[in-house]
């Protein structure tokens, strides 16, 4: 009938306010602490997120680890404390803080997200708001919105998917089963303390409801878990097979002077590694054989060869070390190569590189 909801696809259907209820027992006692969450207790005592810190750690989480970014998170807090600082501050230095972290364009993002709020004033406190934003897309707007908001918005990162394909043994495999798992958190998800059943999930996910070995006794909603009724966990979520990535080859030289200072150059505005410092090299090709000019082989030493992967290839690359000295090009610098920080495929290739300097201006 037109105008009524559309019933999840399966036969399992567990109590909503059962499982809420559940849940929020088992997360006020065992939440995790984390340097960006206003934990349950502290909701209790009448402290509220700050949809700033929010936003910033959701950023920085997207396709990294919590152990990765906690650090990273705290330097950023300490750089610029307030989304008016960040907004202020030369995009160059937020990329060159964000190195490391991977995803560059988020950095980019980013910044033009917060110059956007505050040329606004403040974060918008809906949804739709908050999707108006540079780079906020839906997965974020919906985990600002509810953990910073208190918003019913559903949120469904990893580790939420995985608990809802256990809860309902979802067969239809990941990525394709994308919708509906969102739709079967939709069917459990409460009115209230949204934002603390979202971290709730979340914190489900990373502790008990692991990718292996799923610690199933000590789940909080395993009465409600069809996947472990069937006792098959483990075997959830289903994922189709994943299409295999092909490798690009290039070059990278690594040029040093005398003082220690190694020659790097900014990236180009698009594409990977965006606006990034790292060293000059060849273009990224199909072919190794293509990769670099025979010009170059005779005036640099071979350091060695580093392999990173992205998300949709392989990359190597042959790292060549030289000595310079003199002016370079304009968007080349000279730094400090001890204490750079750099995007990490870069940095694999400046650490091949650092055990190959010495004695380079000894030589005749």
């Amino acid at each position: 009938m037109r105008g009524r909801k559309r019933k999840i696809q399966t036969a399992f259907k567990p109590a909503p306010r059962r499982v809420a209820a559940a849940l929020f027992a088992w997360y006020d006692e065992n939440a995790r602490v984390l340097p960006w969450r206003v934990g349950p207790r502290e909701r209790a005592a009448g402290i509220s997120p700050d949809p700033y810190v929010v936003w910033l750690s959701e950023v920085m989480l997207q396709q990294t680890t919590v152990a990765a970014v906690a650090p990273r998170f705290r330097e950023f807090l300490e750089l610029w404390p307030t989304v008016e600082a960040l907004a202020a501050a030369p995009v160059e230095e937020v990329l060159a803080a964000w190195a490391g972290l991977g995803y560059y364009a988020r950095a980019r993002n980013l910044h033009k997200c917060a110059r956007a709020v505050a040329a606004q004033g403040d974060f918008p406190d809906t949804e739709e708001g908050l999707r108006a934003l540079p780079g906020i897309g839906a997965y974020t707007a919906a985990a600002i919105a509810a953990i910073a908001f208190d918003r019913p918005a559903i949120v469904v990162d990893g580790n939420v998917e995985r608990v809802m394909a256990r809860l309902f043994a979802i067969e239809t495999p990941l990525p394709a089963a994308k919708p509906h798992l969102k739709e079967t958190a939709a069917s459990v998800w409460p009115q209230q303390r949204s934002g603390d059943f979202a971290q709730g999930l979340m914190d489900l996910g990373a502790t008990l409801c692991t990718p292996r070995n799923p610690d199933c006794g000590a789940c909080p909603v395993k009465f409600a878990c069809l996947a472990r009724k069937r006792g098959e966990a483990a075997e959830f979520p289903k994922r189709a097979p994943k299409k295999e990535r092909p490798t690009r080859y290039g070059v990278a030289y690594a040029l040093f002077n005398a003082r220690g200072e190694i020659l790097l150059e900014r990236r180009p505005a698009k594409g990977l590694l965006a606006g990034c410092l790292g060293l000059p090299g060849t273009e990224w090709v199909a072919a190794r054989e293509a990769a670099a000019p025979a010009a170059a082989r005779g005036a640099f030493e071979k350091a060695g060869r580093v392999r990173h992967t992205f998300t949709h290839f392989h990359l190597e690359l042959d790292v060549l070390v030289g000595a310079g000295a003199g002016a370079s090009a304009e968007a080349q610098v000279w730094v400090d190569a001890e204490t750079v920080r750099l995007p990490t495929v870069m940095k694999k290739a400046l650490d091949a590189a650092l055990g190959c300097r010495a004695g380079l201006f000894d030589r005749k």
